[in-house]
């Protein structure tokens, strides 16, 4: 009986094989026949997977994007009894990817990002990546506010006057500047941490909350 052959996961182990070559050379060092390589497979079960290598580059892309998702999901997960705001500090904190773990996913992203400014469908992939992160910052900012809304009747009218869309759009950016700006050395992982708590608390203390918003370093 012939083998069957698990196609979702080799394509999950090839999309690991093109970060690895993208981190070390960028997305254009990442050719079928290298990553066939460095996956251990055959050219051939590559080409069988991706009909080119954008399509590669882009199953890829939306493989680190989940990954990332994941990760703050079970991060949240693994803490149910966390306040709202925390578990946004969490949120913040994994999407950040500051820490020395995730420093080459982080490499891996904003080589991605830079391609993307010449590649149009690379782009859009991105955007779609942005637009859950986006969507899960903003959902916590909501469920924060609602919970301070519901909790101080003096937080319920400041409540109000914030956007949780506007909010979670400055909170990504500033995520994804700091990892930008660690990678080059412009800031180091604490001075980033240090800028994302200030940022968090600043929130809250506009909206007259009771608890602060632990740092990264309490967060890990």
């Amino acid at each position: 009986m012939p083998k069957q052959v698990d196609y979702e996961s080799r394509r999950r182990r090839i999309a690991e094989a093109v970060c690895l070559l993208v981190d070390e050379h960028g997305p254009e060092g990442a050719t079928m026949r290298d990553v066939a390589a460095c996956a251990e497979v055959s050219l051939g079960a590559v080409q069988r997977c991706f009909r080119s290598k954008e399509e590669m580059l882009l199953f890829a892309v939306d493989h680190v994007g989940e990954r990332i998702i994941e990760r703050v999901r079970a991060r949240l997960s693994g803490s149910p009894a966390q306040s709202a705001s925390t578990a946004l500090g969490h949120a913040a904190t994994e999407i950040a990817l500051l820490r020395r773990q995730h420093r080459a996913e982080a490499r891996v992203w904003l080589a991605f990002v830079a391609q993307a400014a010449v590649s149009e469908p690379l782009a859009a992939k991105l955007r779609t990546s942005y637009e859950a992160l986006h969507d899960l910052l903003c959902r916590l900012l909501t469920e924060a506010l609602s919970a301070e809304a519901g909790g101080s009747g003096s937080a319920g009218g400041d409540a109000g006057t914030l956007d949780p869309q506007r909010e979670a759009r400055a909170l990504l950016a500033l995520v994804d500047g700091l990892t930008s700006h660690v990678l080059i050395g412009h800031l180091t992982a604490e001075e980033a941490e240090d800028a994302l708590h200030m940022h968090l608390t600043r929130l809250w203390e506009g909206l007259e909350t009771g608890g602060p918003v632990p740092s990264i370093a309490q967060a890990t």
